[in-house]
């Protein structure tokens, strides 16, 4: 069976020599390239493109590298080089960064705390196509969606909405506001429940106060 071909990617030297040591080491897998950063990485592989050489399986790819980081080269590689997997080795875990990550098509995101068989259990999933994360990682990528669902759910106002917002702050009730926009008090009500609900306020004066400080007073 043909072995794992995997090109390194880490701007800290030591931690390549480990890793291409502890891999040449394992049966199955052939560190055939290094890169200090994305940028690299993108060059070495349209450089191999170009000549007709081997192109490596997998990428173990640093997160934070200088020049270009690992979420960004990963999208360069997925775009440009769809047959090459990219497995993200990181020491981060920050829900924003897990989902840059997946989202920017790395098949697996793996902690530099795991251990040496998680790895190679990951790399070797990575390379049949299967994502592999530890526990941490899928919170992180859990909480990472559930974030972006509410963010996605929670509505702009409505230029109406704003309106009703700035006569609430300039001290008008409900009848002055439907005069002042040739509405129905049963409409600026409606718009008022509205805003209570956006801005997760419980009262007008909360209101009033939230359009001061979002600069909405006119002068």
């Amino acid at each position: 069976m043909d072995k794992i071909k995997i090109l390194l990617a880490d701007d800290h030297d030591m931690v390549r020599m480990g890793l291409k040591t502890y891999l040449m080491l394992e049966p199955g897998f052939d560190v055939i390239g290094e890169a200090s950063n994305g940028l690299e990485v993108i060059e070495r592989l349209r450089a191999i493109s170009a000549e007709g050489g081997e192109m490596p399986d997998l990428i173990l790819m640093d997160m934070m590298m200088p020049e270009m980081n690992g979420t960004e080269a990963t999208r360069v590689v997925v775009s440009e080089f769809p047959a090459v997997r990219v497995v993200m080795l990181t020491s981060f875990l920050e829900d924003k960064l897990v989902m840059e990550a997946i989202e920017a098509g790395a098949v697996s995101y793996v902690l530099k705390t795991v251990t040496a068989e998680e790895l190679i259990y990951a790399l070797k999933g990575a390379f049949r196509g299967m994502p592999v994360m530890t526990g941490d990682v899928s919170q992180a990528l859990t909480r990472g969606i559930r974030q972006r669902t509410v963010e996605a759910d929670s509505s702009p106002l409505t230029e109406r909405e704003k309106e009703v917002l700035l006569l609430i702050a300039e001290g008008m009730g409900n009848k002055e506001i439907g005069e002042e926009l040739h509405i129905s008090i049963k409409t600026v009500k409606t718009h008022v429940s509205n805003l209570l609900m956006k801005c997760e306020l419980e009262d007008r004066t909360q209101l009033a106060i939230y359009a001061h400080r979002q600069g909405m007073i006119r002068s």
